[in-house]
């Protein structure tokens, strides 16, 4: 390896690893601002946070490492241009593309790099993420009991306090409702002077022991064998200490079953998709040609129950040498010789049959509606593996061009264009997916359109890049429109 290219590697790899990290911290940040209602207040490990933010790490790789590339490569290239770093390499006879060379390489094992992270360790990365987070929104807030608040996070107990002492860990003026009862849910109630509340370290039960208090427990015959008596049952027990225990239930965060999601596409290699797409499409062309003889069966052998039925009248016990079977019927005139009710009757019949024969239908596309939307579904995830590597190629030939031009370095200039560039092409990503997701456009089309709309930007820059062209010197623009001006005096002046 020539030392130039060294030179250049090393001016990319640290700013690469830098941008990456960056941005991989600030979209790990967004996640957790759009979950931070579903975890703070859940008494979570820090074991379960570490995994929640690793797997989170690992989502929001495919949109960090397009942005990566393209802010590292703006900054490189523009650093060496605002250094003269790059026009001495020109000067030397080192054309722009021999200056890349290494950087496309290393772009493209990168993109390589990504699609093998997009097929085999996102899936699971995704799959791991699902069961972390159901886990977390299905566990239960602490048990936080507020003051003149009946607090009802306890399944079948009501609690309120007036006053609590959290230093002493008591409560006072307690009311406890007990609706384990379902035939008399506010039966049963104890009042209490004071308390004191307690959890097991398993959080799995809840101790409270209650000092000078009395229970009220009444029933008024709603007990399985006496609901329509009216029985009173009352009792009072006074106590000076009672100690009750709760069970818990909800309040320890435990993992959602995986085989839950893993048959959603976003857990799926390249080859599971493949699988899936065969038998998605084989059943949905099955079901498709057998729609039309179903409907026909299904009208049909109604039909045909009926002649059998009509044959076996004795009324129809004629001599069938009797019947021109040369002459046609015209079921018109048969229908206007039937006296009005039987008219009616067969219009109240064929009615139904037709009431019956569109549901049996409509029900039917609903099915072919829901294949056609995980077919898409499918589709979408199969492209989006390779989206991610090409994204990748793309922003490299947007930023290194670009930085060459406007021979801007550093954190000011570059950071500006990278983002306009990547918000643009999430916004072109984002609508592409969403016309391909409802059906309006191929799934080939919306899922491709960002790339299609920036690969010729690419191309354009690389190539103006290449040439020394002088399209981000703004002295070209002001002798451009100098000029302009100048030639549109001289016509006015001949006029």
């Amino acid at each position: 390896m020539k030392k130039v290219h060294l030179f250049i590697l090393k001016s990319y790899l640290g700013p690469l690893l830098m941008t990456f990290f960056i941005s991989m911290f600030i979209l790990v940040m967004q996640f957790l601002w759009r979950y931070v209602d579903d975890l703070v207040g859940k008494g979570l490990e820090w074991h379960v946070l570490s995994e929640l933010l690793f797997y989170a790490s690992l989502q929001v790789v495919p949109m960090a490492l397009p942005l990566a590339i393209l802010l590292a490569s703006l900054m490189t290239f523009g650093n060496l241009g605002e250094n003269y770093e790059l026009t001495a390499l020109k000067s030397a006879g080192i054309s722009l593309q021999r200056i890349m060379l290494p950087l496309i390489i290393l772009t493209v094992l990168t993109s390589f790099g990504a699609y093998k992270f997009s097929n085999n360790v996102l899936p699971v990365a995704n799959l791991k993420l699902v069961s972390i987070l159901h886990g977390i929104k299905e566990t239960r807030l602490e048990l936080d009991i507020k003051e003149n608040v009946f607090y009802q996070g306890v399944d079948d107990f009501s609690i309120k306090v007036k006053k609590k002492d959290p230093s002493k860990n008591m409560l006072y003026d307690v009311m406890i409702y007990d609706h384990r009862d379902r035939y008399a849910r506010n039966s049963n109630v104890t009042l209490a002077d004071s308390g004191k509340l307690l959890m097991s370290d398993d959080k799995k039960f809840l101790k409270l022991i209650l000092y000078n208090g009395v229970r009220y427990d009444e029933k008024v015959g709603l007990e399985k064998n006496s609901r329509n008596k009216q029985d009173h049952l009352f009792r009072t027990d006074n106590f000076d200490t009672q100690t009750a225990i709760i069970p818990l239930k909800g309040f320890d965060f435990s993992k959602t079953d995986e085989n839950l999601f893993k048959h959603s596409d976003r857990m799926k290699t390249l080859e599971q998709i493949n699988h899936d797409l065969d038998s998605i499409n084989g059943e949905k062309d099955k079901f498709v040609n057998n729609l039309e003889s179903r409907s026909r069966s299904f009208y049909f052998s109604k039909i045909r129950h009926r002649t059998r039925k009509t044959s076996t009248n004795p009324d129809n016990n004629r001599d069938f040498s009797e019947i021109d079977s040369t002459k046609a019927i015209n079921i018109d005139s048969v229908f206007q010789q039937l006296s009005n009710s039987r008219k009616q009757m067969v219009y109240d019949m064929t009615l139904r049959q037709a009431r019956n024969t569109k549901s049996t239908i409509d029900e039917r596309m609903k099915f072919i509606e829901r294949q056609d939307i995980n077919l898409r579904r499918h589709q979408m995830e199969m492209h989006r593996k390779f989206t991610l590597p090409f994204a990748c190629l793309i922003f490299f030939f947007i930023g290194a061009p670009l930085g060459a031009i406007i021979r801007k370095g550093g954190l000011g200039m570059p950071v500006v264009i990278s983002v306009l560039f990547f918000v643009a092409y999430y916004i072109i990503d984002t609508m592409g997916a969403k016309l391909a997701r409802e059906g309006i456009w191929l799934v080939y089309q919306g899922m491709w359109l960002s790339s299609a709309v920036l690969l010729p930007l690419g191309v354009f820059l690389t190539y103006k890049s290449a040439t020394d062209s002088a399209i981000m010197n703004s002295d070209a623009y002001v002798i451009f429109f100098q000029k302009f001006l100048a030639r549109f005096k001289r016509k006015k002046k001949w006029k």
